[in-house]
Formats: structure tokens, C-alpha cells, sequence
């Protein structure tokens, strides 16, 4: 028992022994060889390449496109030029529906006597005219007060108007008529109208018919006012 047990002990410390020989000569051997280094290394010691992002819903800027064909270009040539000859057609008729000049008699009562607001609405009315909210007569082509104005009766003096609600409490020196050019209609039917008119009032009160600077109308500014009349018609 005891020959036995002392064989066993020799066996395994000459194995160990042997162990260590190897391991002693093999860790000699490695650090002699070039060490090489692994894949995982390389790529981590590898130098990093920069990044790029796309943006691939990134518009393109204005300046960097250029629009040559003609599919392009001529629907904004269009577009530009309607408007310039929609404006100029628009100013035109803008133009053309401004008053150009004016004809205007004046009924002016003697000094120290005025009309009566109660006397002068029937005489304004049965010559046709048709009171205007914004406080003058207006005479219309027809007398139902329908159509353009002709020609137009306001107050003399300040503020112009009547008051229709106190024409009874209401009176004054003077009333004005006066007509626009160019006139809609017959201009020269609309002057003969207003001047028929004026010198009804003028008989009616006792006034006197007097021209634009307030004079006496004369037969002479009378053939001015027609002549006047018939150029803006032509």
C-alpha cells in the first residue's frame, strides 16, 4: 500500500513539472513572435471617415434653377401683361366718367328777399326734380326720376343742401343748377332743359338768372354754354 501510494505522488509531480515546462517554453516562444492584431482591432484602430447626411426632402434654392424653356417663361409674360392693360383700360374709363367741365346758372333773389322753402319744393317738383338723400334735386331723364341726371338744383349758399323735412321753416337767396360734361343722353336736350328751368324759378320768384361768374346771363353766354355743350358731345 504504502509502494503504491509513493508511485501515485512521482506520477503527478512529474506531470506537473512537465505542465510547467511547456507553459514556461510556449509563453517565451510568444512573446518572440510579431503579434498581429485582430479584425476587431483593425477596424477600431482604424482612422474614422466623415459622415455625410442627405437631405432628401431638401428643396433646391431659387438661385440654383434656372427656367429656360418656353413653357416656363411665357405663361409669366402673360400673366404681367394682362394686368398692365386691365389697369390702363380701367384708368381710361376711369378717366372718361370724371366730369371734364361744368355748366352752372345761378337763380339769385333781389338783396333783402328770399325764397321760401314752402313755395319752392312744389316749383322744384313739378319741373320734374326728384329729391336725392344727400340733400339735393336731382333731374333725372324721365320725370318718374329714372334714368341718368341731367342736371342737378342745390342750395346757393352754405352748406348747399335742403333739408326736406323743414321746408317749411326753411328759405334762401339763391339756388344753383348745374349740369356735368360729358353728360349721359342728349347733352344738348339736357342744357335746353335746365336752362327752361332756370328761368321758370327766376319768373316764379322774382330772381334773376345769372351765369357762372355771377353775372347777368347774357344771349352770348348762352351760345358759349351750347357751343360748350356741343364739343363734349362730338
Amino acid at each position: 500500500m504504502t509502494t503504491e501510494l509513493r508511485w501515485a505522488l512521482i506520477v503527478i509531480s512529474a506531470l506537473v513539472i512537465g505542465g510547467l515546462l511547456i507553459h514556461g517554453l510556449w509563453s517565451i516562444r510568444r512573446k518572440e513572435r510579431p503579434q498581429t492584431p485582430s479584425i476587431k482591432e483593425q477596424l477600431n484602430s482604424s482612422p474614422a471617415e466623415p459622415v455625410i447626411n442627405v437631405d432628401r426632402d431638401a428643396e433646391p434654392e431659387l438661385g440654383d434653377i434656372k427656367l429656360t424653356t418656353n413653357d416656363d417663361v411665357e405663361p409669366v409674360a402673360k400673366v404681367t401683361k394682362e394686368p398692365e392693360q386691365h389697369d390702363e383700360v380701367a384708368a381710361q374709363d376711369e378717366a372718361a366718367a370724371l366730369p371734364q367741365d361744368f355748366i352752372i346758372l345761378h337763380i339769385q333773389m333781389p338783396e333783402g328777399l328770399t325764397m321760401a322753402g314752402s313755395k319752392l319744393l312744389p316749383s322744384v317738383l313739378s319741373l320734374g326734380f326728384k329729391y336725392a338723400p344727400e340733400g339735393f334735386f336731382n333731374r333725372h331723364v324721365e320725370p318718374s326720376g329714372n334714368g341718368p341726371v341731367m342736371f342737378r338744383l342745390v342750395n346757393m349758399f352754405n352748406p348747399g343742401t335742403f333739408d326736406i323735412d323743414n321746408m317749411e321753416q326753411f328759405s334762401t337767396a339763391g339756388v344753383s343748377l348745374f349740369m356735368t360734361l360729358p353728360c349721359e343722353g342728349d347733352s344738348l336736350a339736357a342744357f335746353n332743359m335746365l336752362h327752361s328751368a332756370a328761368k321758370k324759378l327766376a319768373e316764379e320768384f322774382g330772381a334773376e338768372v345769372l351765369d357762372s361768374n355771377r353775372e347777368p346771363l347774357s344771349v352770348a353766354t348762352v351760345r358759349t354754354y351750347v357751343e360748350k355743350v356741343r364739343e363734349y358731345a362730338a
